[in-house]
């Protein structure tokens, strides 16, 4: 995969620009459905990534890519899940997620949140 063009609010991956959060399962892009986060939102002041959502756990590492200023919550149920499975999880700032994922997505999914 090809990720390039990030700003806040769109990135571009493999030619094609989002606006929105995106999920890469096993080199697919798909939308993030956070529905599931919002009743968190009261919590963390912002909907954070919870175990509630799609959570594309079928890999060895798992970037998760946090927004430009870093501000999207993890919730401590989605780093104890990766620790039950033996997934390698890396929670940075998004532009430094896509860093990580320049370098190499063997084995590798991502949750990418594209604002805040």
């Amino acid at each position: 995969m090809r990720f390039s063009d990030y700003s806040f609010g769109s990135v571009r991956v493999d030619g094609v620009i989002y606006g929105h959060d995106l999920i890469i399962d096993r080199g697919k892009v798909r939308k993030r459905k956070k529905g599931a986060s919002r009743k968190f939102r009261g919590t963390y002041e912002h909907t954070p990534l919870s175990a509630a959502e799609d959570i594309p756990w079928r890999c060895r590492r798992l970037v998760i890519g946090t927004g430009a200023a870093g501000a999207l919550p993890v919730m401590q149920e989605i780093r104890d899940e990766a620790r039950r499975r033996e997934i390698d999880l890396v929670v940075l700032p998004t532009a430094q997620a896509i860093d990580v994922l320049t370098k190499t997505t063997k084995d590798t999914n991502a949750i990418l949140h594209v604002t805040c």
